[in-house]
Parts: C-alpha cells; sequence; structure tokens
C-alpha cells in the first residue's frame, strides 16, 4: 500500500507598513502562534484563530485522501511595522528545526500574507521560502498562498512550485483558496512540475482602487479567472495589488502564471496578456475621497432622514493596514456636527476602555481619548456615558472573519454628550470590518444613521447586508494608511505610477 503523503505546514503572516511601529513578539501572541499538533487541531475546529486558508488547505486535503500533515509553525500578527529582526530569526530558526525534524517530507504548504518585511530583511518571505527550499532540496513540492495585497519577490518565486493569491477584496474567499493549494499539492504529488512567469508592474495604486466587484483590478482578476478556465495548461494565475505602504523596492501589481507540465510558453503568454492590460488601464486606478467637511453634511442630511443611512470608512486611519485606529478627525468633526444617529467603531484606546471597564456601565464620566497623543493620534475630550462593556471575545459571523475567532480586549461603547454619538472603545488594534464586534455591544447597525468604520474595505463584506455600495463613501482622513500616497514620504518605492506619471514599464516582448 502507497504511504499517505507527508505535508509540512508553515506560515508567516504580517502586512508590513513601513509607517508604523515595529511588529514585536506580543503582536503574534495576541493574534496567532500555532505549533506542532496544536496547529492541527486548530484547522480542525469548527472556529479557530488560524488564517483561514490553512483551515481550507486542511480540509480539502481532508476531503481527497489520505495524507499525514507535519505541522511546523504558523505565526499572524495584525497589520503594523516591520517584524523586529530578532522576532522574525527567531520564527525562521523554529521553522528550519521543525521541518528539518519532519523529514522526509513529500511536500510542504505554506499559507503567508506575503507582504511581510523585518526590520533587517526587506524580503522575508522570499527568505523564508529560500530557507524552506535549501531544507527539503529541489525535488519536493512547495505551494504557497498569498493575499493579494501581497508585495511578491523573484526569490520567493524562484522557491516555490506554486503561488496561489486571493482574488477577492474583501477577502472571503481564503478557504477557498487553501482547498486550491491542497489540489495544486495534490497534482504536483503526482509527478507533475511547473513552469511560472512572473511580471512586476511599475504600478503602485492606492488600495481602495484594488476591490474586485468591479474597476480596473476587479477586470484583471476576471481576465485570469478566464485564462484559468479556458486554457488547461494553466494551474493558476494570480494578479496581485501589492501593499505600497510596505515602502520596498518590491511593491507593485505583479502577475505570477503556473503552468502544468513545465509549459513556460503558456505560462509566459498568459503572464504577458494580463500585465498588458494591467498596464495600458492604469490611469482607471483612481477613486474621489469625501472631504470631511463633506462627510459632516451628508451625515447631517443622513440624520435627518433627507437621505438613506450611509457607512464612511475612516480609510486613512485602518487598522487592518497598519493604522493605529486611534485618529480621532472624523470623530471630532461629526461630533462637532452634532448629527444625530452616528456610530464609530472601533477606536483603539486601551486607557480609556480600562477607565470605563472600571467605572461600569451606566457610569457618567469625562472621556479622554488619545491622553498621550502621539501622531496623527490627537487628544479628544467629551462628557460620556458608560453604556456596554465586555471582554472582547468573539466569533465573526460575515465577510472575512465569519467563522473565526477574535479578540479586542476589554470594550466600552461610550454615548457622547450633546452630539449621543455612539463609540466603541477597544484595547487590541484591530479594524472594524465584522458586524459582530458592534452588536455584541447591543446595537442594532440597521437603526443607525450614520456608521462610522476604521476600516479600507474589508468591512464591505461584513456591513453589505446594512449598506449597499453606493451608500458606502470613503473619507480623506490622515492617518498611516492615508490613500492619498503624496501624503508620505517614499524611501524605497521604486518610480511606480501614480506617484511618478512617467514611469516605463518594459514589456518582456513574450508571445
Amino acid at each position: 500500500m502507497k504511504q499517505a503523503p507527508r505535508i509540512a505546514i508553515l506560515g508567516l503572516h504580517l502586512e508590513a507598513n513601513a509607517f508604523a511601529p515595529p511588529t514585536v513578539l506580543e503582536d503574534f501572541e495576541c493574534l496567532c502562534i500555532a505549533r506542532g499538533a496544536a496547529m492541527t487541531e486548530l484547522a480542525r475546529a469548527e472556529s479557530s484563530t488560524l488564517p483561514l486558508e490553512v483551515t481550507g488547505f486542511y480540509r480539502r486535503m481532508d476531503e481527497t485522501g489520505g495524507w499525514t500533515p507535519c505541522p511546523g509553525l504558523v505565526v499572524a500578527a495584525p497589520p503594523g511595522g516591520p517584524i523586529a529582526q530578532a522576532v522574525f530569526l527567531a520564527f525562521l530558526d523554529e521553522m528550519r528545526s521543525r521541518l528539518a525534524a519532519a523529514l522526509p517530507v513529500d511536500g510542504v504548504y505554506i499559507g503567508s500574507h506575503g507582504a511581510s518585511s523585518a526590520t533587517g530583511d526587506e524580503d522575508s518571505d522570499g527568505t523564508m521560502l529560500a530557507m524552506v527550499r535549501e531544507v527539503v532540496g529541489p525535488g519536493v513540492p512547495i505551494v504557497v498562498t498569498h493575499d493579494l495585497h501581497c508585495n511578491v519577490s523573484e526569490k520567493l518565486v524562484e522557491n516555490c512550485d506554486a503561488l496561489i493569491a486571493y482574488r477577492t477584496n474583501p477577502h472571503v474567499d481564503m478557504l477557498a483558496r487553501g482547498a486550491e493549494a491542497a489540489d495544486a499539492m495534490r497534482e504536483l504529488l503526482t509527478g507533475m512540475r511547473t513552469a511560472k512567469a512572473f511580471i512586476r508592474l511599475p504600478l503602485t495604486p492606492p488600495s481602495v482602487t484594488l476591490l474586485t466587484a468591479e474597476g480596473p483590478y476587479a477586470d484583471l482578476v476576471r481576465d485570469a479567472e478566464a485564462i484559468m478556465a479556458e486554457d488547461p495548461a494553466i494551474l493558476n494565475a494570480s494578479v496581485t495589488g501589492g501593499f505600497t505602504f510596505s515602502d520596498l523596492p518590491k511593491c507593485g501589481i505583479t502577475v505570477t502564471v503556473t503552468a502544468r507540465d513545465g509549459d513556460m510558453g503558456a505560462a509566459r503568454r498568459a503572464c504577458a496578456k494580463l500585465a498588458r492590460r494591467g498596464w495600458a488601464e492604469r490611469a482607471r486606478h483612481t477613486r474621489r475621497l469625501l472631504s470631511l467637511d463633506e462627510a459632516a453634511e451628508l451625515a447631517l442630511a443622513a440624520g435627518r432622514g433627507e437621505v438613506a443611512p450611509v457607512i464612511f470608512s475612516d480609510a486613512g486611519d485602518n487598522p487592518g493596514g497598519g493604522g493605529r485606529g486611534s485618529t480621532a478627525y472624523t470623530l471630532r468633526k461629526l461630533h462637532e456636527a452634532r448629527a444625530p444617529g452616528v456610530v464609530l467603531g472601533l477606536f483603539v484606546d486601551p486607557a480609556l476602555a480600562a477607565e470605563a471597564q472600571g467605572l461600569g456601565e451606566g457610569a457618567h464620566f469625562h472621556a479622554v481619548f488619545n491622553r498621550e497623543p502621539s501622531e496623527f493620534s490627537e487628544r479628544f475630550e467629551s462628557g460620556a456615558r458608560v453604556l456596554k462593556t465586555t471582554d472582547g471575545q468573539l466569533v465573526g459571523r460575515r465577510g472575512s472573519m465569519a467563522g473565526r475567532r477574535f479578540d479586542l480586549g476589554p470594550t466600552a461603547l461610550l454615548e457622547l454628550d450633546d452630539s449621543g454619538m455612539r463609540v466603541v472603545v477597544i484595547s487590541l488594534r484591530r479594524q472594524c470590518h465584522e458586524p459582530r464586534t458592534l452588536e455584541m455591544h447591543g446595537i442594532d447597525i440597521a437603526a443607525a444613521k450614520t456608521m462610522v468604520v476604521k476600516s479600507r474595505g474589508h468591512f464591505r463584506a461584513g456591513f453589505d447586508e446594512f449598506f449597499p455600495p453606493d451608500r458606502v463613501f470613503e473619507v480623506d482622513s490622515a492617518g498611516l494608511t492615508s490613500p492619498v500616497l503624496t501624503n508620505f514620504t517614499w524611501r524605497r518605492l521604486p518610480p511606480a505610477w501614480p506617484l511618478n506619471p512617467d514611469a516605463v514599464w518594459t514589456d518582456p516582448g513574450w508571445n
């Protein structure tokens, strides 16, 4: 009887924003560090803190035949600054030792975000892949999944057999992409070998233009899906939007095409076709943001019932991209406008949450937001009443967090004097993209006149049952994730459109 294949599982999840403070060990500890047999238990549990693509890989491998998981180490932290180098090296050493101890293995699955960097390594993902390839050797298949906001390097592509990226933004296809990785692994285990073509475009658009429901990026993703459906030679075609805030030479929209049976011609033709369309349509990557004054006027109109309820993305302060979640620009503007029926979530202020928890529900006090101000996070004060407190533990019900356990830390729902605005204050840095984060505080989202979420785009999949696309607006507010790229001083980003309108791409001439 043929022995069940032994598959090693590793992963590193971090979206690294060069403008944010470094990511340290505690950031991983408060989200996900899974190793050894505990990883397999989490992957097969009803809900867990594991990245969902890892769960999807396990499920599909379980469905398609016998196999032996060889779980190594999967770590994940909220988006933030580059990983402290010592932390990255410690993770890398543990991955290496666990992988070596599992040998021989028949394949390796790596479920990583793809936009990580370390304070001493601009290509931490590529470094990890090179380490894995060195340990397992040239003949062992390595399949990688990435978030579509990844920064793909040549080193990474060279050291894997297939790269499979998300195809939805907001991200709701992580389970599916993990399953696709499992199918690719099964195919590679039969002896099939791949050929890969890779192109990076000098195109670093603001992330608000990288949605997949409609727009230029959506069209590219659909083209890639059509190529996979129509050409049996193509195993996968991944168009990734990149994460510009990493401020690295490897930033930019990339196209990676993996072909079956070493068919480099097919891989290159498909890769070039997608890249040419992406470059030709670069000028479509524009989006108008709502000014704070316009947001206040619209919130007042919604509060008076003159327009339907609206939801605002406080996109400049998105913890899901490395923002602190504590800027008060939008909060102050709507409070001063006295717009009725406004709910804001989630404001990251552990000191304020702790104070409210100590006072208890029903207490009235002088609330000081950002009592120790930092860059962009200015002090804001108001009388407030504590309406609700929680421990912040929940399981998501919609969108990219559906079925996943996560933790907000101690929380408090405050109602501000004069305006009546309700603000959910949390202790851990998380974006507001899951309706249960508000509902657990007793908020009836359907009754709100104006919702403000500190999230760039993932909230669209969580809140779409309340707010259709025509009632979603991104607000031009300052912060570490502002969609206005000219607000930043870039140090390592290559010349790229739109920051460099004269940027040039050299077509490789693949036909």
